[in-house]
């Protein structure tokens, strides 16, 4: 591989150069300069990666490519790339990234997960799709009604693949992946490698490339962070507080949903604090023109989830609030990352309710040092609805780490591929 450290040296097609550049990717990281090349041959990957390493370009960038050597249909339900992800949020996130570097390609894509109604979800699917992300619980269901056929899958990838299977989730992905071609090309993905996870890729893989990477930790040494432990209930009583002083001239405040977005927005807005919700259910004019506000100056206040977030490229912010604690310890970093740019300092607050505990601990292994605990705040008022979004639990009756085979002994595709 030429030594020139850039996405064309990769071999990507230049609609995707086009697209990386309209999203201010310059520069591949490590995971996507050894995972590219193998993945634009067809091989098949193991990756050692953690969110925050950039993994979801390294995998859906070749994807793109690949798709768009043959722009054959999936045909009806049809899909023609699958990938598995654990949580909504991350499947809603991974979709997001395909249809930002996809943007010069004219795909189909969508997303499944279970908690909401499944009609919109059916019918986008009716017509069959190039890329589907779903979660396993949900896709398993659509499969049993037959409203989706995995039969012409060209590339599967398990993603977070350790946290698929903590979540019991090891029979239904299993299932799924008997229900897809045996000369598919198969990629997962996982932050550990216990022998659980071994051993589900000698199934599912062939001949596979291992590729291990850690993620770059931001420097935040220039940031002073802080964090209030205080109830869910007077979180937004405390973000009202903290915005009314005027050395907060430009603001992020980071929910963790979409919904929780637009909520603490209208909160703010109720109690005279303009401010400007910015998430992936917006169109891009309106998450334009909310940018270009606070940017300028028009907008003081940006309310983001972590997936609108990375468009976000002002270097002025003052302070980053993280109204919810985020679910991964690296999004924590990203999100603090927007301000202290170009030499100067800045101010993190974050909001830890008590159920947050065990994020803040993980942010604080990461980082290697405490928050500074802030002194709390008295006169707050409670309100009663939290905005903090369900946390991911196992599905009902399925126990953790049931074992990765089939009931009735398996031998189904995922343990029989590519036999000689």
């Amino acid at each position: 591989m030429t030594s020139d450290n850039s996405f064309a040296a990769l071999g990507l097609a230049e609609p995707l150069l086009r697209a990386l550049d309209a999203a201010n990717y310059t520069t591949p990281t490590p995971i996507q300069s050894k995972s590219i090349p193998a993945l634009l041959e067809g091989r098949d990957m193991m990756g050692l990666a953690q969110t925050g390493t950039g993994k979801t370009a390294a995998f859906a960038l070749p994807i793109l490519q690949r798709l768009s050597a043959s722009r054959h249909g999936a045909g009806p339900k049809g899909v023609r790339a699958l990938i598995l992800a654990p949580t909504r949020e991350l499947a809603l996130q991974i979709e997001e990234s395909f249809r930002t570097y996809g943007a010069n390609l004219r795909f189909r894509t969508a997303v499944v997960f279970g908690g909401v109604s499944q009609l919109p979800q059916v019918k986008a699917l009716s017509d069959g799709v190039d890329i589907l992300v779903a979660t396993p619980g949900r896709l398993l269901d659509l499969i049993q009604q037959r409203k989706v056929r995995l039969d012409k899958v060209e590339v599967l990838v398990l993603d977070e693949a350790d946290r698929m299977l903590d979540m019991g989730f090891s029979r239904d992905v299993l299932k799924i992946v008997d229900e897809t071609p045996l000369d598919r090309q198969s990629l997962l993905f996982s932050a550990t490698m216990p022998k659980t996870i071994k051993k589900l890729g000698d199934e599912i893989l062939d001949n596979p490339v291992h590729v291990e990477v850690t993620p770059e930790v931001v420097t935040v040494d220039k940031i002073e962070q802080h964090v209030f432990h205080v109830p869910a209930s007077v979180k937004r009583s405390l973000l009202i507080h903290l915005l009314n002083d005027p050395a907060m001239s430009r603001v992020i405040v980071f929910t963790r949903t979409k919904h929780g977005a637009n909520r603490v927005s209208d909160h703010l807005d109720r109690a005279g604090i303009p401010s400007a919700a910015i998430h992936g259910n917006k169109s891009q004019n309106a998450r334009q023109k909310a940018l270009e506000d606070f940017r300028s100056g028009a907008t003081r206040i940006l309310v983001a989830t972590d997936i609108a977030a990375r468009g976000i490229d002002v270097d002025d912010i003052s302070h980053v609030i993280n109204f919810e604690m985020p679910v991964e310890a690296e999004s924590y970093v990203h999100r603090i990352g927007r301000t202290a740019r170009a030499g100067r300092s800045g101010i993190a607050y974050s909001f830890c309710d008590p159920n947050e505990r065990d994020e803040l601990k993980a942010i604080e292994r990461l980082t290697k040092k405490p928050l500074q605990v802030a002194a709390p705040i008295q006169g707050l008022e409670a309100d009663q609805r939290s905005e903090r979004g369900p946390r991911p639990q196992p599905p009902q009756g399925q126990p953790r780490g049931a074992k990765s085979r089939r009931p009735g002994g398996g031998g189904g595709r995922s343990t029989q591929r590519r036999a000689a």
